[in-house]
């Protein structure tokens, strides 16, 4: 291998050391307990488990929608991460969830991705959402993320707003 060939095994360590450091930071996800379960080449599996305090529907006990699609919004996002040739900053630009069916207590769900396309900017996935069967899912996800071309780069930033 040429020194200028990036040690794939590296590059895959360093990619998740990259994903669950970030996961551990975002307070968010920690707080519905979100975790990761498997990281692959542009591929991801996610775990959010059953907690009373996500149920959207007291009466039920079924999740709320908004949990779903963080699980899936950070599955989705760590695919598309682990699709590109080196790590660069994404973001969510588009996210279109199909709930297909209620997430049912007690059981956890599960979030499996797969990022099927890598234009110079954009970066496209697909994810489900189910409980025990993936074949049975609970939710249909179709994303697109933004590829930054540079970590940090500033020309790339723009204020809220628009402005200047």
């Amino acid at each position: 291998m040429a020194d200028s060939e990036p040690d794939p095994d590296a590059l895959r360590r360093r990619r998740e050391r990259i994903l669950r450091g970030f996961a551990e930071a975002v307070p968010h996800n920690r707080a519905l307990g979100i975790e990761i379960v498997e990281l692959g080449d542009g591929r991801a599996r996610y775990r959010l488990p059953y907690d009373p305090r996500l149920i959207g529907n007291p009466e039920t006990g079924v999740l709320h929608g908004g949990a779903i699609t963080a699980l899936l919004d950070a599955c989705c996002g760590s695919a598309v991460f682990n699709a590109l040739p080196q790590p660069q900053p994404i973001a969510t630009l588009d996210l279109r969830i199909d709930y297909l069916r209620p997430a049912v207590p007690p059981h956890a769900v599960v979030a499996s991705a797969h990022c099927y396309k890598v234009t110079r900017n954009v970066a496209f996935v697909r994810a489900v959402a189910y409980h025990d069967d993936e074949a049975d899912p609970i939710a249909a996800a179709a994303g697109t993320f933004m590829v930054a071309t540079k970590l940090g780069d500033p020309a790339r930033r723009k204020p809220a707003g628009g402005g200047a």
